[in-house]
């Protein structure tokens, strides 16, 4: 229910910044939120506190945000409110930051690393994944975890390539348990 939800309130602030022109401001104000309301964990719990009524809840995310934000965003914010959707705020403004990232054909890019990679490597990665992607930019995401032995493992989206010693090393201990000797 959660994920229909903020797949249709955000698709519709989507579809919003496409229609008045303005989703580049919009993916801007909906990270701001999201950092605002992170940092301040009390916000979300009081806007989810059932004995604050709505009105209030309403005047307290106009009086944070009106003149930090657009009014559209601001608006946007109130219909949520309104419908009673304060626990989902977070969730429809990822799902909109993820959808302008497809329309703006950006990838998210997770790298994980036995030891940490030079910045020349991670040029390196990130050109491989744009020559052989079709994304046009990348966040880059990197991690070290030593387990791994050597190799990477990269995921985008629900793809992953594992190169990892670790992944090869397990495969191999699968492929010699079934070896039957006689």
């Amino acid at each position: 229910m959660a994920k229909l939800v903020s797949k249709t309130y955000g698709e519709a602030l989507f579809e919003l910044g496409i229609d008045e022109q303005c989703l580049e401001q919009l993916s801007d104000e909906a990270f701001a939120i999201e950092q605002t309301i992170q940092k301040n964990p009390e916000l979300l719990k009081l806007l989810n506190h059932p004995k604050i009524d709505k009105e209030e809840k309403i005047s307290v995310v106009e009086s944070i945000f009106k003149g930090q934000v657009s009014d559209v965003m601001v608006g946007f914010l109130v219909l949520l409110l309104q419908k009673d959707r304060y626990n989902e705020i977070l969730s429809v403004l990822q799902y909109f930051t993820d959808r302008v990232k497809v329309y703006k054909k950006i990838g998210v890019a997770y790298i994980v690393s036995a030891v940490p990679l030079s910045d020349t490597q991670k040029e390196q990665i990130k050109e491989k994944l744009l020559n052989t992607t079709e994304y046009v930019e990348f966040e880059m995401n990197f991690n070290v975890d030593a387990s791994l032995i050597g190799g990477l493992i990269i995921r985008v989206g629900d793809r992953v390539v594992d190169s990892s010693i670790r992944t090869r090393i397990d495969n191999m201990a699968k492929e010699l348990s079934k070896i039957q000797l006689n």
